[in-house]
């Protein structure tokens, strides 16, 4: 029997519910009949509604959390599509092993990694999660089983690679790690001022080090920021504990002018050492050190307006969409901005293009964030860039048409038991 959902996304806005959901626990299984549409739900790390069904029924996936087969000698894994990536790392990294690509939480499972073609802080060397993905199984509504490589069903797999959850449920994967002496990084620091200092400092960055991406004071007149870049390290260093947790929800957000302005000043300002050695954890995932810290936005929620534009137009798109962030008064205590390479994605509606990525977080404040996001849009429109659905709340469907001119080839692998609140919403008027 299936209840009610309570299921949510991350930024916890008012979405309606799913009107059933229903635990998936044995890969072996058939899909369960259901009335209306389906859609698989992982940890609920999603944004927005790519992975939620309103009025239709989730089947929640975390019960599919084995482990099926690991070679430590060549860093071959196979496991279910429920398992977390956190759960990984604490099985390989005692190895030395580490994922290929991580995202930037933990707390997220291999289906929903697959299902958005999850990138990392080291998209110019490794590409994204679908990169390092060998193979998985793609169970289809009609109950067909489908083995999904680069070798067969080729076309199945590259739909299903940041196909958005929408061809079927992914059952198990088998993924290629990366070797790693330790869980040491040595991580290098650059205060920076204005956005040519960034691309330079970056592009340097990139040449030296596997990883790299910048902080950015999105309310400072003229751009600032941090660009942290990295490599594994040789030995072991203690993992930080002591995780904290935002307790309740306040009725409305704690993110506001006078903090971000306060908060971004400090961050700014502290010390930055120029070389340092720290645990991966804080460097890959500072946030998974909060928990539920997604409450600090209060009842009304959050979005996150995450963005790619071409490397032509990415230093004046970039710096318009900043002096109408800086101009609102609205924006992010942590903005993200780093560079993608130019490595083919390799899924149909995979996000990451050649360019520069614009990450930030927004208090819902209504129709003033609804107008705001109205401005970055065309500006990322007339740049030639996209939005990031894994994130997205509110993407016009013919921007999504636009910025995604595969979506019509894509369409063809769509499960027609499965759908999304957001496919719904993106192809309304296609």
């Amino acid at each position: 029997m299936g209840v009610r959902g309570a299921a949510t996304a991350w930024g916890r806005l008012d979405w309606p519910a799913a009107s059933a959901e229903l635990p998936f626990g044995d890969r072996r299984a058939a899909l369960p009949p259901v009335e209306g549409s389906l859609l698989a739900y992982g940890n609920g790390r999603s944004y927005g509604d790519v992975g939620l069904n309103p009025g239709g029924t989730l089947l929640k996936m975390r019960g599919l959390d084995r482990f099926i087969a690991f070679d430590a000698d060549s860093g071959v894994l196979t496991c279910e599509a429920g398992v977390l990536l956190a759960d990984i790392l604490a099985l390989v990294v005692p190895r030395g092993w580490f994922l290929a690509v991580t995202p930037g939480t933990r707390f997220v499972t291999v289906g929903g990694a697959i299902a958005n073609d999850v990138h990392g802080k080291n998209h110019h060397a490794a590409g994204s999660f679908g990169d390092h993905l060998l193979s998985f199984e793609l169970l289809r509504s009609d109950g067909a089983r489908l083995i999904c490589s680069r070798e067969g069903n080729s076309d199945w797999f590259a739909a299903t690679i940041g196909g958005l959850g929408l061809t079927g449920v992914v059952t198990q994967a088998t993924i290629r790690l990366r070797r790693i002496r330790g869980t040491a990084m040595g991580v290098h620091n650059w205060r920076y001022t204005g956005l040519d200092e960034f691309f330079a400092l970056n592009a340097a960055a990139e040449q030296a080090h596997e990883y790299a991406v910048a902080w950015i004071d999105c309310l400072a007149k003229t751009p600032r920021g941090v660009l942290m870049a990295a490599d594994h390290g040789e030995g072991d260093l203690p993992a930080p504990h002591g995780a904290k947790r935002v307790p309740v929800t306040p009725p409305l957000s704690l993110v506001n002018g006078l903090s971000l302005r306060a908060f971004n000043a400090a961050y700014y300002g502290k010390s930055w050492p120029a070389e340092s050695r720290q645990h991966y954890l804080p460097y890959f995932y500072p946030l998974d050190a909060i928990h539920d810290w997604n409450r600090i936005y209060g009842k009304p929620g959050f979005y996150q307006y995450q963005c790619v534009v071409p490397p032509a137009a990415a230093r004046d798109a970039i710096g318009e969409m900043l002096d109408a962030i800086a101009s609102s008064g609205q924006g992010s205590f942590l903005a993200v901005l780093k560079n993608f390479g130019d490595r083919p994605t390799p899924g149909l509606l995979s996000f990451p293009m050649p360019g520069t990525t614009l990450a930030l977080d927004f208090p819902n404040h209504g129709a003033s964030t609804l107008a705001l996001f109205e401005r970055l849009d065309a500006i990322v429109r007339a740049a030639g860039g996209r939005l990031y659905a894994a994130k997205d709340a509110r993407m016009p469907g013919d921007f999504f048409r636009a910025a995604y001119p595969q979506w019509q080839d894509f369409s063809r692998f769509v499960d027609p038991k499965f759908s999304s609140g957001f496919w719904r919403r993106v192809m309304e008027q296609a």
